[in-house]
């Protein structure tokens, strides 16, 4: 479905709007408030869990990840948020799990995670403050021992910006609606507990909660129904900035300058050459990656996870025809620094390959090779790679480079 709002002012970067730190002062004030009003600053009552007595965090923490995942994919589906601006932390499987056992045998032996910890050591509490410290002092240890195993740290399992949807290859929808009703399995299972270890008598809770799960459920349904936008969605929404960009020549780059940013050691460039595999296998630029035009959608995981903040996207075709739409594409899909090589392959050919005897131009219609190959080459013809210093070409910069959005924090309460 075609987004029908525009993205709220208070959701813009820092740089654009000081007062959301304001916001963000006001959310972290009130979520610490709601853990003291839980009860959350108290360890007894955070170990009661483990004896199956109290399970009040699992309940608390569980119904607001529901809520948070029901509520953020109801906002892609009608268009007020952008799914892939949202931060998701790749995923380390083996330092995960290593990591996961650690911080539960902390929060064990504690009583506190790093969230619940902070709400009792503000209310003075020793064992708050002193489990702050353990915390402060294990940062520490970490960090002073942490190069001996860096590259296990960082490589084991790595799988990246992974998601449910990834995993099982399940719609959006269907994954927040069957989340949803684990979860109100597990508040079913965790009363159960409650009445069996703790003596909870059920007869006296509040009858309002078998409402906010009516309510979840019903905004998951929602979720399911709508289903998230496309990238034709996406580009609709954004297509009066983005097309004045285009008419605009200013995501338009001259061969000049691309090889110029190729020869930039302060730059990341990425090349993806949008077309066929025929066509790159005769001659493609030096480093350039063979992505199709149809199979285009398929790298935008892997190009939001690039954290540089100095990577740039240059789309090339043969002309400008595949590029434009794989431009277009990406943009939708939220990739930033995304620019077109001007007049594409046919372009670059015509600057640089004037003295290859084995490359000569033909003829070719529209978004087709305008040169012949005595071979397929590839990358091997000395027009793929040229030396940027035998070059003086006039040209007006157009690579501007924008913020990326930057990992943000995470952990329990």
């Amino acid at each position: 479905m075609q987004p029908i709002f525009p993205l709220p002012p208070f959701l813009q970067p820092l740089s654009q709007n000081p007062w959301t730190y304001l916001v963000f002062g006001v959310i972290g004030f009130f979520f610490g408030y709601v853990l003291e009003l839980s009860g959350f600053g108290s360890s007894k009552k955070l170990a009661a869990q483990f004896y199956f007595k109290d399970l009040t965090v699992l309940k608390v923490m569980f119904t607001a990840i529901v809520t948070a995942m029901t509520l953020l994919f109801l906002s892609s589906a009608i268009g007020i948020l952008d799914f892939n601006l949202v931060y998701v932390p790749e995923t380390h499987l083996w330092p995960g799990i290593v990591g996961g056992l650690i911080m539960g045998v902390g929060f064990i032996i504690g009583g506190f995670c790093p969230g619940t910890s902070l709400v009792s050591a503000s209310t003075l509490k020793i064992d708050g403050i002193v489990f702050v410290l353990g915390a402060v002092v294990g940062v520490w240890a970490f960090g002073e021992t942490v190069d001996p195993y860096w590259e296990w740290w960082n490589s084991s399992g790595y799988y990246g910006r992974l998601t449910l949807m990834d995993v099982f290859h399940l719609p959006t929808g269907v994954v927040v609606l069957l989340v949803v009703l684990m979860a109100l399995f597990m508040f079913w299972g965790g009363e159960q507990l409650e009445r069996i270890f703790g003596g909870r008598d059920l007869a006296q809770e509040p009858r309002l909660r078998y409402a906010g799960a009516g309510g979840l459920v019903v905004l998951a349904l929602a979720v399911l129904l709508l289903g998230q936008p496309d990238a034709a969605d996406k580009w609709a929404q954004i297509a009066p900035q983005k097309e004045a960009a285009l008419a605009e020549r200013q995501v338009q780059i001259a061969p000049g300058e691309l090889l110029a940013s190729m020869a930039d050691d302060n730059l990341n460039m990425i090349l993806l050459d949008v077309r066929a595999e025929a066509d790159y296998n005769l001659f493609h630029i030096y480093g350039a990656r063979n992505a199709p035009l149809q199979d285009i959608h398929t790298l935008t995981p892997e190009l939001l996870r690039e954290p540089a903040a100095n990577t740039v996207y240059v789309v090339i075709g043969n002309d400008e025809t595949a590029a434009t739409e794989a431009w277009k594409r990406l943009n939708a899909e939220s990739v930033s620094n995304v620019y077109i090589l001007e007049g594409g392959v046919n372009n670059w050919l015509k600057t640089f390959a004037a003295e290859e005897p084995d490359i000569t131009p033909t003829p070719a219609a529209d978004d087709q090779l305008a040169y012949t190959f005595q071979a397929a080459l590839g990358e091997r013809y000395a027009a793929a790679n040229p030396n940027a210093h035998e070059y003086k070409l006039e040209y007006t910069p157009k690579i501007k480079l924008q913020r990326k959005r930057s990992p943000s924090g995470g952990g329990c309460g």
